[in-house]
């Protein structure tokens, strides 16, 4: 990983090219964020950034964080994250992270927290085909109908979609191109749709398989 941002989902908005085609994209409110902590191989084992979004009020902050980010001289935040990137040297404590790190044409990848959907039903979580709605298969007609074989072996096999909870996962969505970046704002437009709901918290980093 190159480079990443943590951010925030706006929403949803479209934007006209040159051309006067609608493309579609998702607004973020990229960073600003602040470099909290170095880890380097002398000390920790691999090398890394950790990276603070979101102000937060001291009252709110435990003691343990508190003194963590009293150590770095730096502002309590409200998300840390922690990005692998292959040069840290060019990156200090306290260091200013913004949207301008990202440019139109780029490729990213977003990890986000999709939507919770509760407790769903089979229909609902992995498209099954509903049940005849005559000849006695009722009074339900979305089961998940046959569990496969009778008396050998005896069991439902593993990986079997069954009921159960739905969403708030994380999810990523690779190689999305940034269509705009507003630099003074700390907006970045991304084509298409990203995971979670609206002021969800998303990491916007460099594309892996573009």
């Amino acid at each position: 990983m190159k480079k990443a941002i943590i951010g925030r989902k706006v929403g949803m908005t479209q934007i006209f090219d040159e051309n006067g085609t609608v493309i579609p994209v998702t607004l973020v409110q990229a960073g600003p964020c602040v470099v909290v902590q170095k880890k380097t191989v002398e000390n920790d084992g691999y090398q890394a950034i950790q990276v603070g979004y979101g102000d937060m009020s001291s009252k709110n902050v435990n003691k343990p964080l508190k003194g963590h980010f009293d150590k770095a001289g730096v502002a309590y935040k409200r998300v840390l994250k922690e990005f692998r990137l292959e040069d840290i040297d060019a990156v200090n404590v306290g260091d200013i992270l913004k949207a301008d790190i990202f440019a139109a044409g780029e490729k990213v990848d977003v990890r986000g927290t999709s939507k919770g959907k509760g407790y769903q039903g089979t229909v609902k979580r992995f498209g099954y085909a509903r049940l005849k709605e005559t000849h006695g298969t009722g009074p339900v007609h979305r089961h998940a109908g046959s569990m496969g074989a009778c008396s050998s072996p005896s069991r439902v096999y593993k990986g079997k979609g069954l009921p159960g909870h739905m969403g708030n996962e994380t999810v990523t969505i690779q190689n999305l191109d940034v269509v705009k970046v507003d630099v003074e704002n700390d907006l970045i437009a991304i084509r298409g749709a990203i995971p979670g709901p609206k002021k969800g918290v998303v990491v916007i980093s460099n594309a892996i398989k573009a």
